[in-house]
């Protein structure tokens, strides 16, 4: 099965994602140079002046095209190689924005910069296939956030390790089972949806928890709240297999993330779990320009991004703790620690998660208390929601 899904992978995402970008060969060549972005200005504020002799990591950080400053996912990345900086000033940090998107492109990317740095952090699914090059330059240290790398086409297993690659899966379906209750819980029109970038699995794991999420409140509350996909936006995953949910079919086309937000909004939806990039941007536009209409944030708290005049949009945010896992990771390459390592991260890891802090959601005391409840069930896998390939699907989860 692993074979046959790496195979869908690699050409579904050569396919889909040259569709979705915009630039032609020579953009594409241009951005997977170092420092060639404006996310890289940033590496000035991130690099301070060395403190001792001793020369520190060099690390890069290479994205998908919504870069490291899009304020989820790849910004959570950055700002754990940021932490990581600030305590080892000696360190600097080059962000690199690959334009496309496009898997054979973001892997190009890595390769073209890999004999400069000590570190690579590599941001998202497209960068799967970094497998070969990791094997071939042992000297660099991989950090894969969001996959398991392939070698020749094929996702390794568990116990494949490449022994200077970290790689990171994270139970998404989590994070969206957490905002799948906060939304049940809050709506008042009893329509709710979330809205996705492209139907990658982290993806799709965000679209099925979210709906499991609503699924859970509606049995254990007696409610009735509908989940609204159109029909138009639904997402395919990396099968082929029809998914349903709200899917932009990009991570930074903010343009037709407004439009999918209006739409929403126009059959009733009253929130909106964003989960796709920088056209949540899009989304979380439509959101402050409607009548009482909420969002929830992904992956990070963006709570700040939903400030609108006296007022704040965001309900609350599903949270996936990588910003950790970067830092973590570093400190061990720093001190000699460093193991290859294919994992997936979870609430028992502390890894998945929503934002309860009072003044940075807009959650009631009795719906936080809820998902806390529901949350402990996860981690002691009580309660096991749907997944892009866990065997489980919206509408075959129980509890």
């Amino acid at each position: 099965m692993k074979k046959f899904l790496a195979l869908a992978l690699a050409s579904v995402m050569a396919v889909s994602l040259v569709a979705c970008g915009s630039t032609n060969a020579d953009t594409n060549a241009e951005s997977s140079a170092a420092a060639t972005t404006t996310a890289a200005t940033a590496t000035t504020a991130a690099t301070a002046e060395s403190s001792s002799e001793e020369p520190g990591l060099k690390i890069a950080i290479v994205s998908s095209p919504s870069g490291v400053d899009d304020g989820s996912f790849n910004q959570d990345n950055y700002n754990g190689v940021l932490k990581f900086i600030e305590e080892n000033p000696n360190a600097t940090v080059t962000p690199i924005r690959e334009e496309t998107g496009d898997s054979a492109a973001a892997v190009q990317a890595v390769a073209d910069v890999v004999a400069d740095y000590d570190v690579i952090v590599c941001c998202g699914f497209q960068f799967a296939g970094i497998g070969n090059l990791a094997q071939e330059n042992p000297d660099t240290k991989f950090i894969l956030i969001d996959s398991w790398p392939t070698v020749d086409g094929t996702e390794v297993t568990a116990d494949q390790v490449i022994d200077n690659v970290y790689a990171a899966y994270y139970a998404e379906q989590e994070s969206g089972f957490y905002a799948g209750m906060a939304a049940a819980l809050s709506t008042t029109t009893g329509k709710v949806a979330v809205v996705n970038g492209i139907a990658y699995p982290s993806n799709v794991n965000y679209q099925y928890g979210f709906e499991c999420g609503v699924k859970y409140v509606n049995g254990t509350e007696g409610m009735n709240v509908e989940v609204v996909e159109l029909p138009s936006y639904a997402g395919t995953d990396v099968t082929g297999a029809n998914v349903g949910g709200n899917y932009v079919g990009n991570f930074s086309d903010e343009a037709t993330g407004k439009v999918l937000g209006n739409a929403l909004i126009a059959e009733g939806v009253d929130i909106l779990f964003v989960a796709a990039g920088g056209s949540g941007n899009g989304v979380f536009t439509a959101a402050k320009e409607a009548e009482g209409v909420k969002v929830i944030g992904c992956d990070v708290d963006q709570y700040d991004d939903g400030a609108n005049g006296d007022s704040n949009i965001v309900l609350t945010s599903g949270l996936k703790v990588m910003h950790d896992t970067v830092y973590n990771v570093l400190n061990e390459v720093k001190d000699g620690s460093f193991k290859g390592a294919n994992v997936t991260l979870t609430a028992a890891d502390d890894a998945t998660g929503f934002v309860s802090e009072e003044g940075r959601c807009q959650l009631t005391a009795e719906a936080i208390e809820k998902i806390n409840a529901a949350q402990a069930l996860l981690k002691e896998g009580k309660i096991v929601p749907a997944a892009n390939f866990n065997g489980v699907t919206p509408e075959t989860f129980t509890w």
